[in-house]
């Protein structure tokens, strides 16, 4: 049995497709068996909502008069510093960009309140925006400082563009140390106080597409309340991470770059983050419809929380320090039960992504899809798979000759 993604936008057109989200397509599959499930089923909906760096807004504030040159002067949105390196008034707000002034640790752990993530959140809230620029004035861009209050309804060009996103899998966070840690997977307690993880599992993109048979650059997608794509495999993607017999990795693997229109976006889906005693960053809510093409595909997308599984890594030394170990595995099953056993103590887990809130876009776009207000595209080119052969390389130090 096979399908094509045009065999099932006309569906979709039609009103006919049936579609279910990665939760739901469990118990179908279950019932009906994985036969008569792949010719039932035409679309299975995911959805992540969780913290994602290496995510940012691309801003065109169109031309002052007179007008001034953005680039090679300072930018600040909010008093959040933006890299204006790129052209008039072409700027780029990255999420973890805090303000100047602020502390950081000198009080530690430090607050972190406002930083890019906050700033994007406000802008697609319709909230106004300070920008207060310096410049070094030319012939054609006379002007010098530029004052003014930005919307995102004025903005020539507001598009979010995230070169790491949905990670495939990552780590459980915990702590050996005798003292609290602050990190970017939460704070972690002393003596495996508390274990730490971010991922919706069963509900997760790229962990229902392992292979990424379906998901490819121009894939359409939930992207923070609005439609965007897939735009290339996200920096430190690594195909070739230990997989198991399923095929799901268990370390992590794969990672998305997405973009889309900023002005389609909803604060609720795009939410400015601070992690204590870390930084700024923010929380991401990304959906993605797999097409059941075949019964291979739908064998992927029935993967149970039971039958993931994530390293167990100590934040205080390891990590930092980029040693290789790790202290044991665990399902995803088993973190969400609320505690999980490591060096024989009982430890009690949390996770920083939100799994209702998985549900809940996974549900949105599975909405939108039966009513015919999206339809899938092809993608144009795969993600580079295990055969590519690529794998995440780390900075290599090489000693420095002497004079």
């Amino acid at each position: 049995m096979t399908k094509t993604i045009i065999e099932i936008n006309e569906k979709i057109r039609k009103g006919e497709a049936v579609v279910v989200t990665a939760e739901e397509v469990i118990e179908v599959t279950k019932k009906k068996g994985l036969k008569e499930a792949a010719k039932e089923v035409d679309v299975v909906t995911t959805g992540t909502f969780g913290p994602m760096c290496s995510s940012g807004a691309f801003l065109n504030i169109g031309h002052a008069e007179p007008r001034i040159k953005l680039g090679g002067g300072k930018v600040y949105l909010n008093d959040i510093p933006v890299y204006a390196g790129l052209a008039a008034v072409d700027i780029f707000l990255g999420v973890t960009a805090i303000p100047e002034d602020d502390p950081r640790n000198k009080l530690y752990p430090g607050e972190f309140s406002y930083g890019g993530g906050h700033v994007i959140e406000d802008l697609v809230a319709g909230k106004d925006i300070r920008l207060v620029a310096t410049a070094y004035g030319t012939d054609c861009y006379p002007r010098k400082k530029l004052e003014t209050l930005i919307n995102i309804n004025d903005l020539n060009e507001a598009v979010l563009f995230n070169i790491r996103n949905a990670y495939q899998n990552y780590n459980v966070a915990v702590n050996l140390s005798d003292r609290t840690i602050y990190t970017y997977m939460g704070v972690l307690k002393p003596s495996l106080g508390n274990a730490n993880y971010c991922s919706a599992g069963q509900l997760s993109p790229l962990l229902n597409d392992p292979y990424y048979k379906t998901i490819g650059i121009g894939t359409k997608i939930f992207l923070g309340g609005g439609i965007g794509y897939v735009a290339w495999q996200g920096t430190q993607h690594n195909p070739n991470a230990l997989r198991g017999d399923n095929g799901v990795p268990r370390r992590p693997a794969g990672t998305l770059a997405v973009i889309g229109d900023l002005k389609q976006m909803k604060p609720e889906w795009l939410r400015g983050t601070s992690m204590l005693g870390y930084g700024c960053t923010t929380t991401v809510g990304i959906g993605v419809p797999i097409p059941i093409l075949s019964e291979e595909v739908l064998r992927y997308t029935i993967v149970r929380d039971a039958d993931i599984f994530a390293p167990i890594v100590d934040y205080s030394e390891t990590y930092p320090q980029r040693k290789p170990d790790i202290l044991g595995e665990v399902s995803y099953a088993q973190l969400k039960s609320g505690k999980i056993e490591v060096h024989s103590k009982e430890v009690p887990t949390a996770s920083l992504s939100s799994y209702p809130k998985a549900v809940e876009i996974a549900s949105i776009l599975k909405n939108w899809i039966q009513k015919g207000e999206f339809l899938l595209t092809e993608p144009v080119a795969p993600l580079p798979g295990v055969e590519s052969g690529i794998t995440f390389k780390n900075l290599k130090e090489r000693p420095i000759e002497e004079a």
